[in-house]
């Protein structure tokens, strides 16, 4: 065999060794709250079968549990296990059912307790679960933002992508009395995230910036009562979103999980460069290909764009 057949063989063997995504074009999948009604547990491992029957570069599950299933550790590490056995990259991105709901023995709230808890089980490690590993890094490496490790950061091709807490639910802004600061102490962390991720792409000249958040940060304000007006748990955060992706020469799609029930197929709706999606009642897969006019496009499972 001469040398110029073995380096064409050996050629042809590394581009068929390679997933389809390491090419140009791309898909990737969130999961978002499968577990209203039923099996929690069922509806996780059905979701996470589904993605791994498809050919995603990643797979992000936007929150383990609903609000009414309990808050032990047993079931935070049930979950876990499910995500550890996928066979695509898993990155856990936090949700308000996770832990905003919980309670204790005596009925007061353990939220921050089981927050805490969340961060040892889910955001230790610097890779995230699957059998496909993708490296992460997290907002935690930063010795004044040690606590926030469910920000997390990784990169497939030239996009970037994050995760950012902003649980639905208003943003966990409380109308109790006093100092908010759950909410007002990762006001300040999310806001240097976002500055972080925005000189981080700007300097890599990246095509596109992608978070993943629970709560819509551009959804509708709260309802007004009859007593006062709730604050916009979302306005300083969306106006970080709006001015720094003004600035960015690239796209900015944030990929959020409310799950309205509609009868018509998610999609994304742009302003400028600025993109927003929900992933509806099942996982959602968007593609990403550089000969799209937006960059990115929603697909079903057979891959048909939307």
């Amino acid at each position: 065999m001469t040398r110029l057949l073995l380096t064409a063989l050996l050629a042809v063997a590394a581009v068929a060794a390679r997933p389809a995504w390491a090419a140009q074009d791309f898909a990737f999948g969130m999961i978002s709250h499968a577990f209203a009604g039923g099996d929690g547990d069922q509806a996780l491992r059905q979701a996470i079968a589904e993605t791994d029957a498809d050919n995603l570069a990643f797979v992000v599950v936007n929150g383990i549990k609903s609000p009414s299933e309990p808050c032990d550790d047993g079931l935070y590490s049930q979950r876990r296990d499910i995500l550890s056995h996928a066979q695509n990259g898993v990155i856990m991105s936090l949700a308000a059912s996770d832990w905003i709901a919980c309670r204790d023995r005596q009925q007061r709230s353990d939220a921050i307790e089981r927050l805490a808890r969340m961060r040892e089980l889910f955001y230790s490690g610097e890779f995230s679960f699957g059998a496909s590993k993708l490296p992460l890094l997290r907002q935690s490496l930063t010795a004044k933002f040690r606590s926030y490790a469910e920000n997390a950061r990784w990169e497939v091709g030239n996009v970037l992508f994050a995760t950012v807490n902003l649980p639905a639910g208003n943003n966990h802004f409380l109308l109790d009395g006093g100092r908010n600061s759950e909410f007002e102490d990762r006001l300040i962390a999310n806001r240097n995230w976002l500055q972080h991720l925005f000189a981080f792409a700007a300097l890599k000249k990246s095509a596109a910036i992608v978070f993943f958040t629970d709560g819509n940060p551009f959804g509708p304000p709260p309802k007004r009562s009859f007593f006062r007006t709730q604050r916009d748990g979302f306005a300083e955060t969306r106006r970080s979103f709006s001015d720094l992706a003004g600035k960015f020469r690239g796209r900015v799609l944030i990929v959020h999980g409310d799950t309205v029930k509609s009868k018509t197929p998610p999609h994304i709706l742009w302003s400028g460069n600025l993109g927003s999606v929900g992933t509806g009642e099942r996982w959602l897969k968007i593609v990403v290909d550089e000969h799209l006019p937006q960059l990115f496009a929603v697909a079903d499972a057979d891959g048909e764009r939307r």
